[in-house]
């Protein structure tokens, strides 16, 4: 995803001169092709993600459209009160961009575990959050968030994120993508997930369930019709998100289905329990101890059908 992102702020600078991309130290063998092309247009602000975040303020505020970019939760929840009242109070257009959503720097322990951003931005007013679902996801959302005026935050995986989509999906900010029809459950995905969801509907398919998944990578605003008409038409709803289950995608999806009145549709939140992680590893790794592999999605969703059913 992140060259993916690359490659198309390096397309949108081309055409327009306010295009600004500022870094906190990070992103050696990302940034370079955009810091050589425009020179006057990069700063590498050091490790001082809260000073990138009121310099990007200011040069918003000059009609600058600026991006600021670092690694998993340095960008936004080291830089909460400048997010606040320097770029979202003032609607200034800046876009965050955080590498590393979710559990991609597993190794390094729950420091640079990215669980609990899309929650802290969607309740940030004038902030539109993005999690774009595989590389050709991100470079549209890089798109289409520059041609949206105020604050922005796209949320990125890492690097060598698996394609879903063979062919180039319609890409709307707010508007759910459907990868896959169906019409016994539907799964709601956000962010990197989205190629283990669309790998356990397949499964699913195979055990005769058909399952529509929807990639939700807009999180704010929320498809909200999208969500409607999954619940008209198919007999569950899981979402599945590499984040804390409150405050994300599920909490999202939730307040949509309960002020709708939709009592009766099946529903489950699958994503990152109420706490730290107390162990360290790959990515893999700890994505199958939080049920969030393929087969743990599998299950969860087989699980739910199963007590509906009985």
């Amino acid at each position: 995803m992140r060259a993916a992102f690359i490659r198309s702020l390096i397309n949108l600078a081309r055409n327009d001169d306010r295009v600004f991309l500022l870094v906190g130290d990070v992103g050696y063998s990302l940034v370079e092709p955009f810091a050589e092309e425009f020179p006057a247009q990069f700063v590498n602000v050091g490790i001082a993600e809260q000073n990138m975040t009121g310099i990007a303020a200011g040069l918003a505020l000059c009609d600058k459209m600026v991006f600021i970019y670092s690694l998993a939760n340095f960008p936004t929840l080291r830089c909460f009160e400048q997010i606040r009242n320097d770029v979202c109070y003032h609607n200034a257009n800046v876009k965050i961009v955080s590498s590393g959503g979710g559990l991609a720097y597993g190794a390094l322990g729950a420091t640079h575990h990215v669980t609990e951003d899309l929650a802290i931005m969607r309740a940030l007013p004038n902030m539109t959050v993005i999690a774009p679902g595989d590389p050709v996801e991100a470079g549209l959302a890089t798109q289409a968030i520059a041609g949206l005026p105020g604050p922005g935050y796209l949320r990125l995986a890492k690097t060598g994120d698996p394609v879903v989509h063979q062919r180039t999906p319609n890409f709307q900010i707010g508007r759910a993508i459907t990868v896959r029809e169906g019409n016994d459950a539907t799964l709601i995905a956000t962010g990197g997930i989205l190629n283990n969801t669309v790998q356990a509907a397949e499964r699913l398919a195979q055990r005769g369930i058909q399952t529509r998944v929807l990639s939700m990578h807009t999180i704010k605003p929320l498809d909200i019709e999208s969500v409607l008409e999954s619940a008209r038409e198919t007999g569950a709803i899981i979402t599945i998100e590499e984040h804390s289950m409150i405050g994300g995608l599920g909490s999202a999806v939730a307040e949509v289905l309960a002020e709708s009145g939709n009592y009766r549709i099946a529903f489950k939140r699958i994503g990152i329990t109420d706490s730290f992680s107390s162990v360290v590893g790959s990515q893999e790794y700890l994505l199958k101890g939080l049920s969030l592999s393929v087969d743990g999605i599998t299950d969860a969703v087989q699980s739910l059908l199963d007590t509906k059913t009985h």
